[in-house]
């Protein structure tokens, strides 16, 4: 019975045995026949690594091919994440690296744990090494397994800070764009662009990616190089601004904007207690302007080429290629004031003031008033109205005005030389422009809403020009404005910016504010010059361009250092050199001669004599303006500020070129800085005896160093010759 036993054991045994044998017999048969081709693949990929090739990013120049953004060749120190998969190892390859790179193990720990890496590239543990220590590193590999050296290039930009809010600057993909920029096939070590030119022609100065597959031994090093995709560098950009003229644009604006600063606003005498006490009686007799900010805009009207767009306070935008720490960043570009509150709005650096600006417009806005009144018909250029010196509205029940539940008077600015309201007698539209007869234009507002069946009349016509939407140029963050109505107060009132009774409904007052550029209107300088280029060209609402081509990759450099040989370019997009029109507008010839001869008497005069001599708001200030100058024709403006005290206000002015071989168009506008005609005016001015070669410039220079140790954003750009600002260059007035 042991035996029959033992026998049965063996033999249950010999058939497990047996199906074992034959299960591993299977498995080889299956591994050796039906998935070779699959398990050879994965072999051979396991001997092969791909490392994608960064394209060369895209250079961009200015108008004369001034390259005003580069790159130069860097040395990275990265690590392949396979190595430093396991803390233990993390750790010694950080504590070996830490002292070759001078980088604390601390922050490349915190590089791992940050997911902006991309997962298949090496991870970068120190840029912008010197080539010793790239060779030191590259000798003691056997030491640093895993650790490589890459071959970057970096953005330089040769003539910092020019231009730095029209080119940007850039900066690696955040977490909140990762996966924007995953979805297009980026990779998450690159740098991209993060604002101006940089960021919004990203696409065509990329370029595209390409990879290079090695086969490697089992301590991944390189056997040989198995195929080889070359990348495809980035178009490179030419900008239609000009650095010469954007320059003196920066130089004056700055110049101006501390020349206000060290100016004062009068706090007016009260004249209904005799000029015996302040208006503002918390306050000095004297009280500096702060003059914080300002943009200056210079258009070419014909194709709406953009020449010089300048915003102050600017940047030097080399700091985001200059590594900066947190703590330097602060410094820099604050957040925060001395005390840890939110840094002062008029200080904010990073924001291009020129297309991002939100201002009311003051009288500037006035000619788009009158092109609605004299387009529908209200008035006709031989209308003629009486200024008083104000204006009380008519469509307002007389109770409800005496009640003062609706203020129904409206007064003109207070003229000098008699501590109350100007008073300009007869005016038509020409004149009211020419003087800028506040009154004139309540009344139009008014008249606007009553005489249409209280329809948003004015609101359409002035969005013709622009307002209200965004211009279209390739910038980024541009502010679309806003036209004031119904809809808009409703959406305010939402938002607790007004008062819900404010915003209940869009009243005959809301119109009036609105005619004379005030009230909840908003616009950017840019905005400014495209509506006054517009009436320079007679109708043609011109998209502002900044690019003025695209060219293939590599345009060479020129002999002269700091230039692009444009002579040798190709084309990669056919430009339109004659601009896109975005609409034509009715402009009949009777309308733009009534607009047109009234900012020319801006400029030039003649005023009115009502009780006295009205001067117009710009005769003064171009008094000595030289008759080899561009001629203009303009409009000054002074928006109210907070509180309706006077050293709040801010100062605007547009004009554009009557010359027709010269078709320019210029904005300002300088915040808390005071009247139109002494705070932006003589910075148009300026401008304009630059564009007519009378002014004296600053040649163009390529930048000196970067100052690591600076503490401001960007140093001091002033006008070495600021005669132009109230300088006799002739003693011969201006006459045609």
């Amino acid at each position: 019975m042991a035996a029959d036993k033992r026998t049965a054991r063996l033999g249950v045994l010999a058939l497990v045995a047996t199906l074992l044998f034959g299960l591993v017999g299977a498995r080889l048969w299956f591994l050796q026949t039906v998935e070779q081709e699959a398990l050879q693949e994965k072999v051979n990929t396991t001997k092969l690594r791909t490392v994608p090739l960064l394209p060369e990013r895209g250079r961009i120049f200015d108008a004369d091919g001034r390259i005003v953004a580069d790159n130069e060749r860097v040395l990275t120190v990265a690590v392949d994440w396979q190595v430093i998969r396991r803390s233990d190892d993390r750790a010694e390859i950080f504590r070996r690296l830490s002292g070759w790179v001078d980088v604390p193990v601390e922050e490349m720990e915190a590089r791992f744990d940050s997911q902006v890496y991309s997962p298949f590239l090496p991870m970068p543990i120190a840029e912008d090494i010197d080539e010793r220590t790239a060779t030191a590193l590259k000798e003691r590999v056997e030491d640093l397994p895993g650790v490589t050296i890459i071959e970057e290039s970096r953005r330089v930009y040769p003539y910092a800070p020019l231009a730095s809010h029209v080119v940007g600057y850039m900066g690696r993909i955040t977490a909140e764009t990762k996966d924007v920029y995953q979805d297009a096939g980026y990779y998450l070590n690159e740098r991209v662009g993060q604002f101006g030119i940089e960021l919004s022609m990203e696409e065509e100065l990329h370029g595209n990616w390409g990879s290079v597959t090695y086969e490697v031994d089992n301590a991944s090093r390189i056997v040989r190089e198995v195929s080889l995709t070359p990348p495809i560098n980035g178009n490179d950009v030419q900008l239609t601004i000009d650095l010469d003229q954007q320059q003196y644009a920066e130089q004056a604006l700055e110049t101006q904007l501390r020349r206000r600063s060290l100016e004062y606003s009068t706090n007016p005498l009260d004249p209904e207690t005799k000029f015996q006490t302040l208006v503002f009686p918390d306050y000095p007799r004297q009280v500096p302007f702060k003059a914080p900010a300002g943009a200056v805009v210079v258009q070419n009207h014909d194709n709406g080429h953009v020449i010089a767009l300048a915003s102050y306070p600017t940047f030097d935008n080399r700091w985001f290629e200059s590594d900066l720490s947190g703590g330097k960043f602060e410094e820099i570009f604050p957040s925060v004031d001395e005390f840890g509150e939110p840094i002062d709005p008029d200080e904010s650096i990073l924001v291009n003031r020129a297309i991002q600006g939100r201002y009311n417009l003051g009288s500037t806005f006035k000619p788009f008033t009158a092109y609605a009144a004299l387009n529908t018909g209200l008035l006709s250029v031989n209308d003629y109205y009486v200024d008083q010196g104000n204006y009380r509205m008519t469509s307002v029940p007389d109770d409800q005005c005496d009640a003062g539940l609706v203020r129904c008077v409206y007064k003109n600015a207070t003229c000098s030389g008699t501590g109350r309201s100007c008073v300009y007698g007869a005016v038509d539209v020409e004149t009211a422009l020419a003087v800028s007869s506040d009154a004139f234009f309540y009344r139009v507002g008014e008249l606007l809403m009553t005489e249409n069946d209280y329809q948003p009349v004015l609101q359409e016509q002035v969005r013709l020009f622009g307002f209200g939407a965004d211009t279209g140029i390739d910038l980024p963050f541009e502010f679309d404005g806003t036209v004031p109505d119904a809809e808009l107060k409703a959406e305010y009132a939402e938002l607790g910016v007004i008062s819900e009774a404010e915003g209940a409904g869009y009243y005959t007052g809301d119109n009036v504010q609105l005619a004379i550029g005030q009230g909840l209107l908003s616009a950017s300088p840019l905005q400014l010059a495209v509506g006054y280029s517009t009436i320079a060209n007679h109708g043609f609402v011109m998209k502002p361009e900044i690019i003025k081509a695209i060219y293939e990759p590599g345009v060479p450099d020129a002999l002269e250092p700091g230039f692009a040989d444009i002579s040798q370019a190709r084309l990669a997009v056919e430009p339109n050199i004659d601009g896109e029109v975005v609409r034509q507008i009715s402009m009949p010839q009777a309308i733009h001669t009534e607009i047109s001869e009234g900012l020319r008497r801006v400029i030039q005069g003649p005023g009115t004599t009502s009780d006295f001599y009205h001067s117009t708001t710009g005769e003064k200030l171009f008094y000595f303006y030289p008759r080899s100058a561009i001629p203009v024709a303009g409009k000054t403006g002074t928006a109210q500020g907070a509180g309706n005290y006077p050293w709040n206000d801010s100062s605007a002015f547009a004009a554009y070129s009557r010359d027709p071989a010269r078709p320019y168009t210029v904005t300002a506008y300088l915040e808390k800085s005071g009247y139109g005609s002494q705070g932006a005016g003589p910075v148009v001015k300026c401008m304009f005896l630059q564009l007519s070669g009378i002014a004296p410039t600053d040649p163009v220079v390529l930048s000196d160093p970067l100052d690591a140790e600076s503490e401001v954003a960007a140093g001091p750009k002033r006008l070495a010759d600021t005669s132009c600002y109230d300088g006799r260059f002739s003693n011969v007035r201006t006459t045609e």
